[in-house]
């Protein structure tokens, strides 16, 4: 009997978790890692912070879901690991022993700038941020006017933007939004997708302000790197990812960006029994955009990969495969999309994203959470 652990219950692990039941089948015991009871899809997040959905919408149930399949489901962080030992270690202390780990321990948002102990700032990562971003939104523009900044110029700023706009108007419209996209705004875009979410954004009459970087982010002030200082009562954080920094100061080999060092396999090089996906990669092989459709695509490779490691078979090559589709939720239940040079927007692109999403979430939805009918 082998001891498998799944450090982070997110995108690239949903598989896995949704054969516990055959992996402990095989004679192996399983352990979850997560943070939360529940594990939010980040590409509907800005759509929860915008009114489209409620938390349970697009929220999996992975604690009920793993212990229901026979797995023990630990609510915790990973602080380390100790991989000469096999030995996982958490924020708790708790030592957890593994003779195969995977890790989907996501990203977190870049947020240098903020000054510590600062009030009314959100990073859009965890996604239980933008719901508290929300409530917080609701809650002050019932009272008076309410100026909200966001901070970032990529798909998560004009996301935030769009849909901090879309919760403002379900209390009279009584809040101003200004997105600060420093020197670039959507840079990775092609540059009609680039003039599609830029119309989007100032048809909902958000302030797009691109003279100069973010120098610093405190209760109530952004300032620029230029000297120019501009009051905001809450304020966003989206201003790029990266993964937490687990593995290189655990001697486990990292890339450039602080993730998982993985080959073809999605196996560390250099600890077999190590695999990982999602943001908190870095596929030597291809290195790949922080995009959900990775974390999707790696689940099958990652469920086989783990079960093959486990069983002493052959493993199986993860291909990123070609072009995506990316579509962007501009607020007001409007999207921009984008593939193979198809490029549009307004309410088609939301309804074509929203259908997608939806049909994501109930892959994976245990029946008593689709129906409403327990067992």
């Amino acid at each position: 009997m082998a001891h498998l652990v799944l450090v982070g219950a997110g995108h690239a692990h949903m598989t896995i978790m949704d054969h516990i039941a055959e992996i402990r089948a095989k004679g192996h015991d399983v352990t979850v890692i997560g943070p939360g009871e529940r594990h939010y899809y980040s590409g509907m997040g800005p759509g929860m912070l915008g009114g489209d959905y409620k938390p349970q919408d697009i929220s999996f149930p992975v604690k009920r879901s793993c212990e229901q399949a026979g797995a023990t489901f630990l609510v915790d962080k990973c602080a380390g690991v100790r991989p000469e030992e096999g030995i996982v270690v958490l924020e708790s202390g708790t030592e957890v022993p593994y003779d195969v780990a995977s890790f989907n321990t996501g990203s977190s948002i870049i947020n240098d700038v903020v000054e510590a102990g600062s009030k009314d700032i959100y990073t859009v990562k965890p996604i239980e941020n933008l719901l508290m971003g929300r409530e917080r939104v609701l809650e002050m523009a019932r009272k008076d006017h309410v100026r909200i900044g966001v901070v970032g110029g990529g798909p998560a700023g004009v996301e935030v933007a769009g849909n901090a706009w879309a919760c403002g108007q379900e209390v009279g419209g009584n809040v101003s939004v200004t997105l600060y996209h420093g020197r670039t705004f959507m840079s990775k875009a092609p540059d009609s997708v680039r003039q599609l979410c830029r119309k989007a954004l100032l048809r909902h009459g958000v302030q797009l302000v691109g003279d100069g970087y973010v120098k610093s982010v405190k209760t109530g002030s952004i300032e620029l790197e230029n000297g120019a200082r501009y009051s905001e009562d809450i304020i966003f954080i989206a201003m790029g990812v990266r993964p937490r920094p687990l593995f290189a100061p655990s001697g486990i080999p990292a890339g450039p960006d602080g993730g998982l060092l993985v080959n073809a396999y999605l196996q560390s090089p250099q600890y077999p029994n190590i695999f990982g996906g999602g943001d908190c990669i870095w596929h030597e092989p291809k290195p790949l955009d922080k995009v959900g459709v990775y974390a999707v695509r790696e689940n099958p490779v990652l469920y086989h990969n783990v079960v093959a490691q486990l069983e002493g078979t052959p493993l199986m090559e993860f291909d990123p495969g070609g072009d995506y589709l990316l579509i962007y939720n501009t607020g007001g239940r409007t999207g921009v999309l984008h593939k193979y040079g198809i490029r549009f927007g307004g309410k088609p692109a939301f309804w074509i994203k929203d259908y997608i999403d939806s049909a994501f979430m109930k892959t994976f939805k245990p029946e008593y959470e689709r129906t409403g009918r327990y067992a």
